[in-house]
């Protein structure tokens, strides 16, 4: 099946939901203790079997429901686990790698990420991170930086907010060649596994926070842990995927029912209005690199970026399809690449400030991926929590973050070019 299809089928057919819980539709179910297994003779209510609904905190068949249309999402997914929130997401992996472990991360991680590592996993389970530019660094260097007790590299592409790049292929090979040969993580919230499918390029784990593009309405807050279906002598992702399960028990990192069942609601129209979203931020981020208030613009399918070829070839299947069905003029100026643009103004982070307050259709907020376009400065709001010297060694001091919603193309460019930037630089 095609990715639209099975955004719509997956965890949704009649006879899955007939199978499973003796159900036509599987709308909204909040079960909070016990429910009965549909045998022969119809619902059973003895202490034994049971249907594996015990208790709504270990799960409940809205939650089980988007699980199966997540592994439907992923390109090469066998297994997936929805969590209360990306961040949810985020401790329950980094629990599992157990004390005094070792992780390699790329330097510019989303802020809350970067939070947790240093000041909680470090705190309380001596867990130690070493953060790298995985964009520029040398080969050497990256081999350097993993250590004997290296259980996990996290990757970001496009990382938050800078938008750099990160070659997934060459950062699992040099996974393999390390004495632990640590799992490899990828967060694919930017891309979506509409534009991006690292477990075809040989990931371990795919990290979404679900919050974003894969529910589409800002309505919710929830993330997701997705894994390979088959494991292999270096990597056993069912005992994996059971470790995870049970520590989101543990800690009660479980989503509603409600919750549930409006994520997928919304990854119904995944494909439909990620085309949307790239499409308008490539417009966007072409508009931008012609306006003189702005220094620098970031979005790597641009045909100018210095890798664009590698996020050309970083594309799933499905969007390389998509993409060749394309005009040559709407492919000009380069290639859809998900809904974000980055970009840094003549002015500097003053001129940022006084900027965003008078977009009018880029709404001031902090999140991404919704059906609405949102404006940002991350050095004030997602990433306040690291250092101004490490914030201004990363780019992030004065960046500006675009998240290009569904409106009209032109209306969001009109919306910048009448904005009073010239009063400002």
């Amino acid at each position: 099946m095609v990715l639209y299809t099975r955004c719509n089928q997956m965890g949704q057919q009649h006879e899955y939901l007939r199978e499973s819980y003796g159900l036509i539709d599987l709308s909204a179910l909040g079960i909070h203790v016990y429910w009965p297994i549909r045998g022969p003779q119809g619902l059973c209510f003895s202490l034994t079997p049971h249907a594996g609904f015990e208790y709504s905190r270990s799960s409940n068949p809205n939650h089980d429901a988007l699980e199966c249309t997540l592994v439907g999402l992923e390109a090469g997914a066998g297994h997936a686990i929805a969590f209360a929130a990306g961040s949810a997401t985020t401790a329950t992996i980094l629990q599992s790698l157990g004390p005094n472990v070792h992780v390699l991360s790329v330097n510019d991680v989303y802020g809350s990420t970067f939070r947790y590592m240093t000041k909680v996993a470090k705190e309380t389970m001596g867990t130690e991170t070493t953060f790298l530019d995985l964009e520029n660094a040398a080969d050497d260097e990256i081999l350097g930086a993993l250590k004997e007790n290296t259980k996990l590299i996290w990757i970001e592409s496009p990382t938050n907010p800078t938008l750099r790049l990160i070659d997934i292929p060459c950062i699992v090979g040099h996974a393999c060649r390390a004495p632990l040969k640590p799992l490899v993580l990828m967060d694919n919230t930017f891309l979506s596994p509409f534009y991006g499918s690292p477990l075809l390029q040989s990931a371990d784990i795919v990290i979404h926070s679900l919050t974003k593009y894969v529910n589409g309405h800002s309505d919710v807050v929830m993330g997701t842990a997705i894994l390979p279906s088959l494991s292999t002598p270096d990597r056993d992702y069912e005992s994996l995927i059971q470790k995870l399960h049970f520590l989101q028990n543990a800690h009660s990192a479980v989503l509603s029912a409600f919750n549930c069942w409006l994520a997928q609601r919304g990854a119904k129209t995944l494909t439909v209005w990620m085309k949307a979203h790239s499409q308008n931020a490539l417009r966007v981020a072409s508009f931008l690199t012609s306006h003189p208030a702005v220094k620098h613009v970031i979005y790597p399918s641009l045909a100018s970026h210095p890798l664009h070829a590698l996020a050309r070839s970083s594309l799933s299947p499905h969007t390389q399809q998509f993409i060749s069905t394309l005009p040559p003029s709407a492919l000009a100026h380069g290639i859809p690449y998900g809904g974000m643009v980055s970009f840094c103004l003549c002015g500097g982070a003053w001129s940022a400030e006084a900027l965003l307050p008078n977009l009018r259709l880029f709404t001031l907020a902090e999140s991404l991926g919704g059906v609405e376009s949102l404006s940002e400065l991350p050095a004030r709001m997602t990433h306040a929590s690291i250092l101004p010297a490490e914030r201004e060694a990363l780019g992030i001091e004065g960046l500006v973050r675009l998240s290009c919603g569904i409106e009209e193309a032109e209306d969001l460019v009109e919306d910048l070019r009448v904005t009073r930037w010239y009063t400002i630089v």
